[in-house]
């Protein structure tokens, strides 16, 4: 999918924030829609933040105004209920699509098809509600939202917000295969350009972005964060487990006696391996349950006040609870060795 979006303008040799270039128009929807090869479908959108109330329900969404390709170029099923009829779209019906956020939200679970919501103070009917897609790929809840027909979007909700009568907010392309997507965005920035009237050499006042390849960079950044969180963990093991063997070292010099004494009455060297190697596993075990429950709680807490999901298996937790294990077994085997190998006769004269 490629998304285009207004870009900025320059004006006295200085560059303006982005969106604040010409609006889109239908006329750049339908002629890149007859004028781009390999297009498979095109969809407008103009969009804007509105409250929604049912009954004492009110909720603040992202509320746009779709033509009829909207949920194919975004591949979004509906879950309960239809899509708009081609009279209501033309018509500009007041009819809406909630997502499953926004239902959720208004109607506590309950049915929502056939019933009636106020957008802006401008009553709408529900006729369907969104399949849930979760969250995008920067964090934003995409269920949370609610379409319109293009038309009643803009006679209705955002007309005060209109600069030109068929503006837009931005245009998503879908093209019919991956290995046009190059040649496709070429042709639609060439054709923008020209009818713009961007000059040649001038920056453009508009943004073609590739949304595949939006995600391959994003996808590469959480990689190397991985690496790097990965690398931050196995730091903090070691350091840690540094830690065990200095107190299991101190525990073994402070117990000399005990241990020459075990040695006296027939303990082998193996069991006091054994002994010293369970104590440090007790230790790190411990210490990773602790850090589960702290780390949970967290996670639990975050996702009851942020309203943030959480995924927490049992694997990971068996995972991480193995892991200080074999820290301890790692870094508890020298002390526990050392203790092993004492002489009993020295050890009980230790003082």
């Amino acid at each position: 999918v490629l998304v285009v979006m207004p870009g900025s303008f320059t004006s006295g040799g200085r560059r303006a924030g982005e969106g604040t270039a010409v609006s889109l128009s239908e006329g750049d929807l339908a002629a890149i829609r007859t004028k781009v090869q390999s297009v498979a479908a095109v969809a407008g959108t103009v969009s804007g933040s509105a409250p929604v109330v049912v009954g004492n329900a009110n909720w603040t969404t992202s509320v746009n105004g779709v033509n009829e390709d909207f949920l194919e170029v975004r591949d979004w099923p509906i879950a309960d209920g239809r899509t708009f009829t081609d009279a209501e779209l033309r018509s500009g019906a007041k009819v809406v699509i909630l997502g499953a956020t926004t239902a959720r939200e208004l109607f506590a679970g309950g049915p929502s098809i056939g019933e009636q919501v106020r957008i802006k103070n401008v009553p709408f009917t529900v006729i369907g509600v969104l399949t849930a897609k979760g969250q995008s790929g920067w964090g934003s809840d995409q269920d949370d939202t609610a379409l319109v027909p293009i038309n009643t979007a803009r006679r209705r909700l955002f007309g005060a917000e209109q600069t030109v009568p068929d503006n837009l907010r931005s245009i998503m392309v879908e093209v019919a295969s991956a290995e046009a997507m190059s040649d496709a965005q070429e042709e639609i920035e060439t054709l923008l350009r020209e009818r713009r009237h961007v000059r040649s050499g001038g920056p453009d006042d508009f943004q073609v972005r590739n949304m595949a390849e939006f995600i391959r960079a994003r996808s590469e950044t959480q990689s190397i964060l991985s690496v790097l969180l990965g690398a931050t963990a196995a730091i903090s093991l070691i350091v840690g487990g540094i830690g065990i063997m200095n107190i299991m070292l101190v525990s073994v010099t402070e117990r000399t006696k005990e241990i020459g004494l075990r040695m006296a009455v027939g303990a082998r060297r193996k069991d006091i391996l054994s002994q010293f190697l369970i104590e440090a596993v007790t230790l790190c075990v411990t210490g990773g349950l602790i850090g589960l429950l702290i780390g949970g709680g967290a996670a639990l807490a975050m996702s009851i006040w942020g309203e943030w999901p959480i995924a927490l298996s049992p694997s990971l937790v068996l995972i991480a609870l193995l892991s200080a294990g074999l820290v301890g077994v790692f870094f508890g085997y020298y002390p526990a060795r050392r203790a092993s190998m004492m002489n009993p006769i020295d050890a009980l004269r230790y003082e």
